[in-house]
Formats: structure tokens, sequence, C-alpha cells
């Protein structure tokens, strides 16, 4: 298992980006977070198996259907021994 820190740059608010992020970790049986940042970037913390968390990135690079991704960032990749979470959330802005 397998821990992914990551920041998403472009139109990624106000355009459904966070639903769609947690609706798509959901279906892939991912768990962890994501949230909007201040400076206009959404931010997402995930916890899962590396095959699903590649689909769940490369997905990230087209986001939602109203966004435009303009850069995925992975901040920290690392093995985990559990999972540190137990559903996949939206958290507040921050």
């Amino acid at each position: 298992m397998i821990k992914v820190h990551l920041f998403i740059s472009g139109r990624v608010q106000r355009v459904g980006f966070r639903f769609f992020t947690q609706q798509k970790a959901q279906k892939l049986g991912l768990v962890g977070w994501v949230r909007n940042r201040l400076d206009g970037r959404v931010e997402v913390e995930v916890f899962g198996e590396k095959a699903k968390i590649a689909k769940f990135v490369t997905w990230l690079h087209r986001g939602s259907p109203l966004a435009r991704v303009d850069d995925v960032e992975v901040v920290s990749r690392s093995k985990v021994k559990e999972k540190l979470a137990t559903d996949f959330q939206i958290k507040a802005t921050k």
C-alpha cells in the first residue's frame, strides 16, 4: 500500500473538482482526502494499491468535466503498512 500527496493547479476550483475527485477515488476503492487551497490549487492525499493510485493520478490530469488541469505535482510518495483513513473526504479549504 502506498500514500501519495499531490497538488493540482489550473482551473480546478469552483468547477466540481473536489466532488468528482472524491467520486473517482471511491470508485477505485481509495481512501484519503481532497481540499481547496487558498492559493487556487487543490491538494490531495490518497492511500491505496499502487495500480489503483496510478489510475487515479492519470484521471487527475484530466480532472472534472469543467476543469482545466495545468499541472499535477506529486509532492511525496511513500509505502505505508496500513490505511491511515477509512474513506475519502472533502476537507475544508486551507
